[in-house]
């Protein structure tokens, strides 16, 4: 799922900044809070996704057949 992979991607790439931001360098602080309120707009999107997923595989779930006597 191309959704998830662009979370990983942005998770990883806050890393660094996170690291930075606890030695007290408060650029690297902003920057990790606009990279949170990235993460959680694409986790949001994740979420959705999964829930179209569940979606369609409802829809596409066949009907057992009626029992025949």
């Amino acid at each position: 799922m191309l959704e998830f992979e662009e979370l990983k991607k942005l998770v990883a790439e806050a890393e660094d900044d996170v690291a930075k931001a606890e030695g007290g360098n408060k650029a690297a602080g902003t920057r990790v809070r606009k990279s949170m309120q990235d993460i959680k707009n694409a986790a949001q999107v994740v979420r959705k996704k999964v829930l179209e997923l569940r979606s369609e595989g409802e829809a596409q779930e066949p009907t057992p057949p009626a029992p025949t006597a």
